[in-house]
């Protein structure tokens, strides 16, 4: 077995290798080195490498299965962390360059559990500053290419993570998600991104506990890696109040299901938003797909009435909140479209907050009225294909003018603001060679379901094997 053909082996494959003995930790992660060496100079996806703690980590690994000692199921596999998500002993930069030589003192509880789980750090993958934008570049690193097209973009904000599964580097990483970051670039990159209902998988440390739209999730190239990684991250912990109702559970495990006569609704553009012919086109390729997996497929657009508002609302008064006081003294150091997100946030009135709240309840009952007739949603998960990296963000769509440099990606933040599990799974490729995801949106707290639905998609259609080309 070469290095190169280890490294595209998914992450249940090689765990089960190493569980048997048939592999050494050591050799994995010694193959997925090399692999970051020949790929991280041409795409720039992990920023901060941890090279000589992956091996110490492997090294012990493999004492510890020598030794007979219990085994966690991702024992042995590279996993390479967001640079959002905080690493005890790692820098930590949010990707702004206030935070240039930051170094947490804990893990996040996530990475925590990964750990825990026997997953060895590779090191942190490249994020817009503080994850603002789908699309991968800062003052700190610079940009990250997409693997397919390197004159594109990644996506973002988790377009480090994606582009690293993309090509080899790690069989598993970490993302986060507000408005589209776990999905837009694992649909620009041709792997797979979860987003999971808030609460799922618990945030700690953090000083948002209430906030409802940022989550953190598992990426990999596989649906069945995803499952396997979200069993170890989700699970309740008391100091996440968001996470209470949610107790374990393997996902990973009954991913087979048959779908006869599963209804699901069809969703070109979510009710009228301007997507892209070439995005249009690939997803309608694949549509006979659902049908042969035995769904009844009805085109229906869900009722997504202020849901825009409402997240532009919630998203400024975040930014408002976390980092208000970075501008004070900082604000050279801020990149302008942040800058604008912070004072957007700080002219909110009470009213506008109540508004938000309000209006999103509604949303919420409307949504649980449209899942009630439909199991699943399918739609797009970009309304355009990867664009040029130079660009910072799309200003335009089938001529229409985008208002803000968040707009672009409303596919995304809009079924954010529904607060339903949603998934990015590869589709197919433009007449470009461009990757292109489908998103399956699920009932609320119906993740398993997600995750079976995605399954039966990407066996029915095996474009994830579909890698980029070494250069």
């Amino acid at each position: 077995m070469s290095d190169c053909s280890l490294c595209f082996r998914t992450a249940t494959e090689i765990a089960e290798q190493i569980q048997k003995r048939q592999l050494s930790s050591l050799e994995v992660v010694e193959a997925h080195l090399k692999q970051i060496d020949t790929w991280n100079p041409v795409v720039n996806a992990i920023v901060t490498q941890t090279a000589d703690l992956a091996i110490e980590q492997a090294r012990a690994a493999d004492e510890k299965q020598a030794q007979g000692a219990p085994l966690g199921i991702l024992h042995g596999l590279p996993i390479a962390h967001k640079d959002l998500a905080v690493t005890r002993g790692i820098r930590t930069t949010f990707g702004s360059p206030i935070y240039r030589d930051h170094i947490p003192q804990q893990d996040a509880l996530f990475i925590e559990r990964l750990r825990q789980a026997g997953a060895i750090t590779m090191g942190k993958t490249n994020t817009p500053e503080f994850g603002a934008g789908s699309q991968t570049f800062n003052r700190v690193f610079g940009p990250t290419c997409n693997p397919y097209h390197t004159d594109r973009t990644c996506g973002g904000s988790s377009g480090g993570a994606a582009v690293a599964l993309a090509c080899g580097m790690v069989p598993l990483a970490d993302g986060s998600d507000m408005g589209g970051s776990l999905r837009n670039p694992a649909n620009f990159c041709n792997v797979v991104g979860f987003r999971t209902c808030a609460g799922r998988i618990p945030n700690w440390p953090t000083d948002e506990a209430w906030f409802p739209f940022s989550v953190s999730g598992p990426m990999a190239r596989t649906v069945e890696d995803v499952a396997l990684m979200l069993s170890v991250m989700a699970g309740s912990d008391r100091r996440d109040p968001l996470s209470m109702v949610y107790p374990e559970f393997a996902f990973h495990h009954n991913l087979q299901r048959d779908f006869k006569g599963v209804r699901i609704a069809w969703s070109d553009d979510l009710g009228g938003l301007p997507v892209d012919t070439a995005v249009t086109e690939t997803l309608r390729s694949r549509r006979t797909v659902w049908s042969d997996l035995g769904c009844e497929v009805v085109e229906r657009d869900p009722d997504l009435k202020d849901a825009d508002r409402i997240f532009k609302i919630w998203r400024a008064w975040r930014f408002a909140m976390k980092y208000g006081p970075l501008l004070e003294n900082h604000r050279s150091e801020i990149k302008d479209t942040v800058i604008w997100n912070i004072e957007q946030g700080q002219k909110l009135t009470g009213d506008d907050i109540a508004w938000a709240q309000l209006r999103r309840t509604e949303l919420f009952q409307r949504l649980y009225e449209f899942m009630s007739e439909f199991e699943f949603l399918i739609a797009p998960v970009s309304q355009v294909p990867p664009f040029d990296i130079e660009t910072p963000y799309v200003t335009e769509i089938n001529s229409q003018a985008m208002e803000t440099y968040i707009d672009w990606m409303q596919s995304c933040y809009l079924i954010t603001v529904t607060g339903l599990p949603t998934l990015s799974v590869p589709c197919g490729f433009t007449a470009d060679g461009l990757p292109v995801g489908v998103q399956i949106v699920g009932r609320y707290g119906n993740e398993h379901g997600v995750l079976q639905l995605a399954w039966a998609f990407q066996q029915a259609t095996q474009t994830w094997k579909i890698a980029p080309q070494l250069p």
